[in-house]
């Protein structure tokens, strides 16, 4: 049998990774989900054992080119790679000439504890991301032969029809021709905190990066609904395999610290020259000496004004700050990299994922009662609630019980222990609603068991909001929560939830504290209870976790806050 491969014509060089075929850059997402099938030469039964495995020998295995890696030897030998060290060098040569051998013994062990030092810790790191790499091992769902079949993510190519699942990576660049409210964090390549919404319809092909719905990128991570899509790029030629060439094409610097020193070593080699130079001179030329014996004088000053232990106190130093970076779960590859974090004037960074955790916390829930504050980090179901600046008891106050409960039960989300830290599987925001529910008192697993879930309508777009049906074991009753955006929720409800029970709707109201919170800075979702044609509504305002710093213990760099940019155009609440 003859595999026929599709012809992807040719790609930058630089985007080639070492043993791939070059596949180029397609504007895949503007043309139809059949014409894309057609030109990779794919159906819906996918590919064939053979055709798979004749494809991956042609465009290589679906992984970014590692770096090599330096033998023992070299890394040891590249500890000594230091002017200073070279100076130190020369003057143990020096000392030993003359007949020092003790004080040359001392220059070299100096030389040698230095490199110890710095192999020892290279060594640690290097073990360490070895380590890390191998707890990870990607695995995609594939359809090959008409048939669902679960492969490593480095088999994946050109053509294969990969399923897309909530938690799911995306394995390489998708061609999607089949979504259910397929929405997927594209934060890790375009810096985009909410979730993207995906459709299957082509785009226009001039769009930028982060307007392909008609796209799911490599390294990208399914938040919710599910999808299909042919395989495009992968490996290098992936947009994510682009990324990692361009970082690999940078020139690597010096940190300022070596830089430093090896200005320092320069000067003080040409300083001592001169100098030793000069009483050579003197000693001959105006004092008579035999230039044998002015020759091992100055020798002998060469090698008392080289700072011998200077490197050492160097290195001790950069390994105490290496360390102190460990405990704060930070893993230093080489010594002089610690030094670099003090010296930083300006940082140029996106907010999502580095400046924040990515994470939300839900600060305020406004109820006809007033405006509940809550306490807490992350995601953590752990914190307090203030009622105009006194704790109270969530279970005395009925209106903020009832929206804790919608907000669990009008949730994908799901909220679980992982290593001692509270880890959110589904959208980062209905993670935040679940862990505000839990802090109110509410057991989330128990309570959708008591009111299982009979129907739902998912969020979308158009009509920016999502709904879930409810039914009692205990009564048979059942009911409906919403939650969405708070423009379309507010034209839902005709009654409101008040302390002593359902009263007449004040739209008014919910406008000025809706505006009032906005204007300190948070996003909103609205969730609601309804039955029928009456709808009770409070409200969730939140905020996005601040990342701590890693270099100062306590400390937190502030991100600037937008408001409500996405409300009134996508229908979405914004991140504060």
């Amino acid at each position: 049998m003859v595999s026929v491969l599709p012809d992807l014509g040719s790609a930058p060089e630089e985007a080639v990774a070492p043993g791939q075929i070059s596949q180029p850059e397609s504007h895949w997402h503007a043309q139809a989900a059949g014409d894309v099938l057609a030109a990779l030469k794919t159906g819906p039964d996918g590919l064939t054992a053979q055709e798979a495995k004749a494809r991956e020998e042609h465009y290589g295995p679906n992984r970014l080119a590692a770096t090599p890696k330096r033998s023992e030897i070299l890394r040891f030998l590249a500890q000594f790679n230091n002017v200073l060290i070279y100076v130190l060098l020369g003057a143990a040569a020096l000392a030993m000439f003359i007949g020092h051998i003790v004080d040359a013994v001392v220059v070299l062990a100096v030389a040698l504890l230095n490199a110890i030092i710095g192999y020892v810790q290279e060594g640690r790191a290097e073990r360490a991301l070895d380590a890390i790499r191998a707890m990870i091992d990607p695995r995609a769902t594939v359809i090959r032969e008409g048939r669902r079949t679960t492969i490593s993510a480095e088999n994946i190519v050109p053509g294969d029809l990969v399923l897309l699942e909530p938690g799911d990576r995306v394995p390489a660049d998708l061609r999607l021709i089949r979504v259910r409210n397929l929405r997927i964090d594209e934060a890790a390549l375009t810096g985009e905190s909410v979730p993207v919404d995906k459709a299957v319809a082509p785009i226009a092909a001039q769009a930028a990066l982060g307007d392909r719905i008609s796209m799911a990128f490599s390294g990208t991570f399914v938040a919710s609904g599910n999808g299909a899509g042919v395989a495009v790029a992968t490996g290098a030629a992936s947009q994510l395999g682009r990324i990692s060439t361009l970082v690999g094409t940078i020139e690597t610097l010096t940190t300022p610290l070596i830089r430093q020193m090896d200005e320092l070593a320069r000067k003080l080699t040409v300083i001592i020259l001169i100098v030793s130079a000069a009483i050579f001179a003197f000693a001959v030329l105006m004092r008579g000496y035999q230039w044998q014996e002015a020759f091992m004088v100055m020798i002998g000053l060469v090698v008392a004004a080289i700072p011998e232990g200077l490197p050492a106190v160097m290195t001790i130093t950069l390994a105490i700050g290496v360390q102190r970076m460990a405990v704060r779960n930070a893993i230093v590859r080489r010594l002089p990299a610690v030094e670099t974090l003090g010296s930083v004037s300006v940082i140029c960074s996106d907010k999502t994922g580095t400046l924040t955790r990515n994470e939300m916390t839900v600060r305020t829930v406004l109820t006809t009662e007033g405006r509940f504050d809550v306490s807490g980090a992350g995601y953590r179901p752990e914190g307090e609630f203030e009622l105009k600046g006194k704790l109270v008891e969530p279970a005395f106050h009925p209106t903020l019980i009832e929206a804790a409960r919608a907000a669990i039960l009008c949730n994908d989300a799901d909220l679980r222990m992982t290593e001692g830290t509270w880890v959110v599987h589904g959208d980062p925001m209905e993670g935040a609603l679940v862990s505000f529910g839990v802090k109110a008192g509410h057991d989330a697993t128990l309570l959708r068991k008591q009111l299982p879930r009979t129907d739902e309508i998912p969020f979308d777009t158009e009509h920016q909001f999502m709904a879930t049906l409810h039914h009692s074991h205990e009564d048979g009753t059942c009911f409906a929560f919403i939650k969405g955006a708070p423009e379309r929720l507010l034209a839902m409800c005709s009654r409101q939830r008040g302390p002593l029970g359902e009263e007449p709707f004040d739209p008014d109201f919910w406008r000025k504290q809706t505006d009032a919170v906005a204007r300190r800075g948070v996003c909103w979702r609205s969730p609601s209870r309804g039955c029928q044609a009456r709808s009770a509504i409070s409200a969730l305002p939140m905020s996005s976790m601040e990342r701590p710093c890693s270099a100062c213990s306590g400390s937190s760099i502030r991100p600037a806050r937008k408001l409500l940019q996405r409300s009134e155009s996508a229908g979405r609440p914004a991140f504060a």
